[in-house]
């Protein structure tokens, strides 16, 4: 049986010990060797961010704010450091991980994709 993952860094009741161990934790992780030895393929995801995106007037299209899509590869990438390859119907793209979240909380790759976004926000 699998070990339950500790969440209590990504709790607002930490009294920030556990968030600043974690952090350490992340400064010293190989993100992609990390993610890719974890992350199980397909999956689905939803775009909650883009810094390039109007935030008054945003896209509507497949891989925009608020869309939903299935997560098929993971990539390093010269402008996102580490990127999803995603699907949505018959269109194929590419987001920034760091952009994500995944829709299940209860799915395996919830946490490691997790971990990546709140380190990158505060990297």
């Amino acid at each position: 049986m699998a070990e339950k993952y500790d969440t209590l860094w990504d709790d607002d009741m930490d009294d920030g010990d556990a968030f600043e161990r974690k952090c350490e934790e992340w400064e010293r992780r190989d993100w992609m060797n990390w993610l890719s030895e974890r992350l199980v393929f397909p999956f689905e995801v939803e775009r909650k961010e883009d810094m390039e995106e109007n935030f008054f007037a945003p896209k509507t299209g497949p891989f925009s704010v608020g869309q939903r899509m299935q997560a098929t590869g993971i990539e390093e990438h010269w402008k996102y450091e580490i990127a999803l390859k995603v699907a949505s119907g018959k269109k194929n793209g590419v987001v920034p991980l760091a952009d994500v979240e995944v829709t299940d909380r209860n799915n395996a790759n919830f946490w490691p994709v997790r971990e990546f976004v709140v380190w990158a926000a505060n990297h």
